[in-house]
């Protein structure tokens, strides 16, 4: 239940997709509340949010603006998050913490396709929010479209708090349905009309009844006074819509230019009414009511001159600086303003704070002071990555360097992994697009000089053979002193495939000592690595059946070097095949791009196994299919040109597969090449 005048400080989430304009919102509610004099803008750089480097050059938010101010004597933290789809992580760690979210979004039926993850994610877990739909001064603007379009989205009620007032092809103000009073949109703020226009009285009267059957589903007060024809006044239906708001029972919709600042000031009022108290969101979280001091990091971040900050909620209690946590000391408290942080030598309930030099702690960690257990909910997993990229410092010595760069990134952001893959040997940096990489190459150059090299992975193609050999070698060198010599015979045949590598011996009477048995096994492994196609052999059995020794010349290193130059010189006799690695894949995409998805399965050699819709995502579906590894390398980047930008995919190795023909042919000359540059 959300109180009608919390006291502690609250936290609000600006989330939605990208180009919406959260970062201009989040401007328009700092000059509104006198936390800046002057609106900045994206476009020129000089915007509160977005003040690294990598979202100055993009035009576009990289990661979580953390800003706080105050609006009427209320203290509030507002979390300006990514737009981008690739850059989720940050909007969940935002939508777990703030008490209330709110997603910004462009007018239009084609827009709400944008907001499906966060509108589902946020009616999964219960959590208030309200929709602000932006540039609603755009000629073609209707709220009606975008919100019929938005409720196919979410299983939650909209309500619409208000409707638009337009002058031609203009909105110039609007109706507050809950009073019914109409008010025009200003230069300097706005100005009440005398009473509603008359073209617009019978759809306010529809609207507002609508609105009062809504609410009237979660009040039997309100109710029986609906079905007695009576009318509640306004105080009673603005306590009902902070109570059903609050409790994430209905979602209320404004709308208006965050450009002008029109309707801004309407959404802070909303806020400040409805959104609730920070004891709320912690009880929702299933955090316990105790008496000490707890708080929660959110989000890290690594600063060339700050060093690491902690940006933390606190749930309850008070916070110091110099308290020590877990073993971990705080050294520097600060209230954070986008990148400005201003110092500060406490924090309480509900203040979000940054907290300076917390080295062994993570995001999502629970802060006490007397180490509590963690409590409540456990903290949101990173998303699977779908896009991966193999990447080396250009200078040698910028290796190890990079490696401490990465972990800080990976730290800062979850949803980016990396690690070498062994079976190409590269070192792989992996999430959710490619543009998310590109990003965290950019900041690997900006804050630590590093110069490096990216490309897509290598697919790990492997070999094996389709007939046995029977194959005899010998190494014989005579160089005064001891020599060397090994003789031997061995069955090289084929195995079912994914069975891997065998290596047996029928040795009799000694012709191959048994000291020298091991020898032979490391250097048929060891020609395996690479073999006639110039790939890693697998599904291969090898039998010593055979062989000669010399009592002064033989040596481990000659037996190795017989099991090397037999399997030289039998591998290529026994038919050698590619094998390629075949991945199932799980493709998730709204049901009106299931056909063209299925299309682009088919035209990368992917094997359709069916779909169905995707369980607890109305209107969507998900396609199941087997694809090469070879064709998912870029998949991402061409499913979400095909689903405006929404489609994703899981996908996991399932077998190896022959490849043969003209495929065939490119992948072992393009590596053949690549074996002679080197």
């Amino acid at each position: 239940m959300a109180s009608q005048n919390p006291s502690s400080p609250r936290c609000a989430a600006l989330i939605g997709p990208y180009l919406s304009g959260k970062t201009t919102v989040l401007e328009a509610i700092l000059f509104e509340t006198g936390a800046v004099t002057r609106k900045g803008k994206v476009t020129e750089g000089n915007s509160v949010g977005d003040a690294a480097p990598e979202a100055r050059a993009r035009q576009m938010s990289t990661e979580m603006n953390v800003a706080s101010t105050e609006y009427l004597g209320d203290a509030w933290t507002f979390l300006d998050c990514p737009g981008s789809i690739e850059l989720l992580m940050d909007t969940t760690a935002a939508m777990r913490v703030a008490d209330i979210s709110v997603v910004v979004i462009e007018p239009g039926a084609d827009k709400a396709l944008g907001v499906t993850r966060m509108l589902r994610e946020l009616d999964a877990r219960d959590e208030p929010h309200i929709i602000f739909i932006n540039k609603i001064d755009v000629a073609e603007a209707s709220v009606a479209e975008t919100v019929d379009a938005l409720r196919e989205m979410t299983d939650t009620p909209l309500v619409l708090r208000e409707i638009p007032i337009r002058t031609g092809e203009e909105v110039t103000g609007y109706v507050d349905l809950a009073s019914r009073r109409a008010f025009a949109w200003q230069e300097d703020g706005r100005v009440e009309l005398d009473g509603v226009p008359e073209d617009l009285t019978e759809r306010v009267e529809m609207e507002r009844t609508l609105l009062l059957e809504s609410l009237a589903d979660f009040d039997d007060t309100l109710l029986e006074k609906l079905l007695e024809d009576e009318v509640p006044d306004a105080d009673e239906i603005y306590a009902n819509l902070a109570s059903a708001s609050g409790a994430a029972k209905v979602v209320p919709v404004f709308f208006g230019s965050a450009e002008t600042s029109h309707g801004v000031t309407r959404l802070l009022k909303a806020l400040r009414h409805e959104a609730p108290d920070v004891s709320a969101t912690a009880d929702r979280l299933g955090i316990g009511a105790d008496s000490g001091t707890l708080a929660q990091v959110f989000k890290t971040s690594h600063g060339s001159q700050t060093g690491k900050i902690s940006v933390a909620r606190v749930w309850r209690g008070e916070i110091k600086d110099g308290e020590s946590f877990g073993g971990n000391r705080v050294s520097g408290m600060y209230s954070l303003l986008g990148a400005t942080q201003n110092k500060t030598d406490k924090a309480g309930a509900g203040d979000v704070i940054g907290l300076g030099r917390l080295d062994d702690v993570a995001t999502g960690a629970l802060l006490s002071a007397d180490d509590e257990e963690a409590a409540g909910e456990p903290w949101p997993v990173p998303p699977r990555p779908v896009y991966g990229l193999a990447i080396h410092a250009d200078k040698r010595d910028d290796e190890v360097k990079m490696a401490g760069a990465l972990a800080k990134l990976v730290e800062e952001d979850p949803s980016l992994s990396y690690s070498p893959n062994p079976d190409t040997g590269e070192l792989v940096l992996r999430g959710q697009g490619e543009t998310h990489l590109r990003i965290a190459l950019e900041k690997l150059q900006n804050r630590n000089k590093l110069e490096v090299h990216a490309e897509l992975p290598h697919v790990a193609y492997k070999e094996s053979i389709r007939k046995p050999v029977a194959q005899h070698a010998r190494h014989k060198k005579q160089s005064g002193g001891h020599g060397q010599f090994g003789d031997v015979h061995v069955n090289i045949k084929p195995l079912p495939r994914g069975t891997g590598f065998e290596f047996t011996d029928s040795i009799s009477g000694g012709v191959v000592p048994k000291q020298y048995i091991p020898a032979v096994e490391h250097g048929v492994k060891e020609y395996l690595s690479r073999g006639p196609l110039g790939f890693p052999v697998v599904d291969v059995a090898v039998e010593l059946t055979d062989g000669q020794y010399h009592a002064v010349d033989s040596s481990d290193q000659a037996f190795k070097t017989a099991g090397i130059l037999a399997m030289r010189e039998g591998m290529p006799k026994c038919n050698p095949v590619l094998l390629e690695p075949i991945f199932a894949v799980i493709l998730s995409v709204p049901s009106e791009f299931t056909s063209r998805v299925q299309r682009l399965v088919s035209g990368r050699r992917g094997q359709i196994l069916g779909f169905e819709p995707k369980d607890g995502w109305k209107g969507w579906d998900e396609v199941s299919a087997h694809m090469p590894e070879s064709e998912i390398l870029d998949l991402i980047n061409e499913l979400r040109s095909l689903t405006q930008g929404v489609g994703t995919f899981e996908f996991e190795f399932d077998r190896l597969q022959e490849l043969t023909g003209k495929a065939a042919d490119q992948v072992i000359g393009a590596r053949q090449t690549e074996l002679t540059a080197h």
